[in-house]
C-alpha cells in the first residue's frame, strides 16, 4: 500500500513559497537606533558588531535613508552628555532624544517615529527612576518615578514622537502616561508598552551600546522573572487595561510562549529581537558556524509564526536588503 496523502508534494521548490504560512515583509520591521550627545562621529558599539552610537547631526541623513530601504518605523534611545539623580536630560526641551525626534520628522516626515521611554540611560545610578529607601534596602520608588516618566512622556511628544514606548517596568505606568499625555493634548500619540519585559541575560551588550549600567543592585525587582509566564500574561492584561496601544515582549526569541499568550489580549503584539540574540548570531556567523541570512530570516520568521505582528531588530535594514533581493 503507498501513502494516499504524500506531504512531500506540498514541499516542491517552486510550491513552497505559495503556501507560506507566515510571512516577513519591511512592514513589520522597526530599527532600533542610538544617539550619542556627546559624539561628533558614528561610534562603533563593540559588543554589537555593524551597530553604532550615531551623532545627533546624523538623525536626519539616517531617518532619509532607512525609510528608502523600506523601513517605516524607528526606534529612538538617547544618551546624553551629562547624567543626574533626576534625569534632567531625558524631559529637557533639548535633551538628545528631543533634538533627534525634531531632526528626523522634519527631514523625513513620513516615518514613524518612536521613543524609548525610561530614565536608566540618563541617571547617574542607572536606575530608571527615583531612588529612595524601600523595604530590601535603596531602590526604586515607583509612584515618584511616575511622576518622573510622565515629564518625559509629555516632552517626547511635544518634540513630534508619534510612539512612546515606556520600557521601565512601573507599576501603573500606562495610565499615568497615558493621561499625562492626554491633559498636555496628545491624545494621538500612542503607547507602545514594553508590557513583558523580562529580567534576561540578553540585555548584556545594550549595557554598552546605551549606556546604562547601574551602580548598585539590579532591575530584577522591576522587570519580570523569566520563569513566570501566568505573571508575565497579567503584566501585558495590565497595561492594555490601562490604556496601551501595542503590547511588546522583550527579548523575542526564548519567549515565543509568552508572544504567542499575549497576542490572545487582542492589542498588535511587538516582539524585541535584543542585543544578546543580535550579537550571539553575529559571532556564529562571524565563525562560519551559521549562515547569516539564513540565521537571521528564520529567527525573525519564527517571531511572527509565534503571533508577533513588529519586530524590533538591529537586522532590519540589512532584511530590507534580503527582501529586495527577494523580489
Amino acid at each position: 500500500m503507498f501513502p494516499q496523502t504524500r506531504m512531500r508534494r506540498l514541499r516542491r521548490r517552486n510550491i513552497i513559497p505559495l503556501l507560506a504560512e507566515t510571512v516577513l515583509t519591511k512592514n513589520d520591521l522597526i530599527a532600533p537606533l542610538f544617539f550619542d550627545e556627546a559624539v561628533s562621529e558614528p561610534l562603533p558599539i563593540l559588543a554589537m558588531p555593524g551597530q553604532y552610537r550615531w551623532p545627533v547631526s546624523r538623525a536626519d541623513a539616517i531617518g532619509k535613508r532607512l525609510y528608502s530601504a523600506g523601513i517605516r518605523a524607528v526606534l529612538i534611545f538617547g544618551i546624553p552628555k551629562i547624567k543626574d539623580p533626576g534625569a534632567f536630560g531625558a524631559f529637557a526641551p533639548d535633551g538628545v532624544v528631543q533634538q533627534v525626534v525634531r531632526s528626523m520628522k522634519a527631514a523625513c516626515p513620513d516615518i514613524v517615529v518612536i521613543t524609548d521611554l525610561c530614565a536608566c540611560e540618563y541617571t547617574d545610578h542607572g536606575h530608571c527612576g527615583v531612588i529612595g529607601e524601600c523595604q530590601d534596602g535603596p531602590g526604586l520608588v515607583n509612584d515618584l518615578s511616575l511622576e518622573m516618566i510622565q515629564k518625559i512622556a509629555v516632552s517626547q511628544a511635544a518634540a513630534g514622537a508619534d510612539i512612546v514606548a515606556p520600557s521601565c517596568m512601573l507599576d501603573g505606568m500606562v495610565a499615568s502616561i497615558r493621561r499625562s499625555l492626554d491633559e498636555s493634548g496628545f491624545l494621538e500619540v500612542l503607547i507602545m508598552s514594553y508590557s513583558t519585559k523580562f529580567a534576561s541575560c540578553l540585555y548584556g551588550p545594550f549595557r554598552e551600546a546605551a549606556g546604562s549600567g547601574y551602580t548598585f543592585g539590579d532591575r530584577s525587582g522591576y522587570q519580570e522573572p523569566v520563569t513566570n509566564r501566568r505573571e508575565a500574561f497579567r503584566e501585558s492584561e495590565l497595561d492594555a487595561a490601562e490604556g496601551a496601544d501595542i503590547l511588546m515582549v522583550k527579548p523575542a526569541g526564548w519567549f515565543g510562549d509568552i508572544i504567542s499568550d499575549i497576542r490572545q489580549i487582542g492589542l498588535p503584539v511587538a516582539a524585541y529581537q535584543v542585543s544578546g540574540e543580535y550579537s550571539m548570531i553575529c559571532a556564529a556567523t562571524a565563525q562560519g558556524w551559521l549562515e547569516e541570512r539564513k540565521a537571521v530570516m528564520e529567527s525573525l520568521l519564527s517571531l511572527k509564526r509565534a503571533g508577533a505582528d513588529l519586530v524590533i531588530t538591529y537586522f532590519a535594514e540589512k532584511v530590507c536588503g534580503w527582501l529586495d533581493e527577494e523580489q
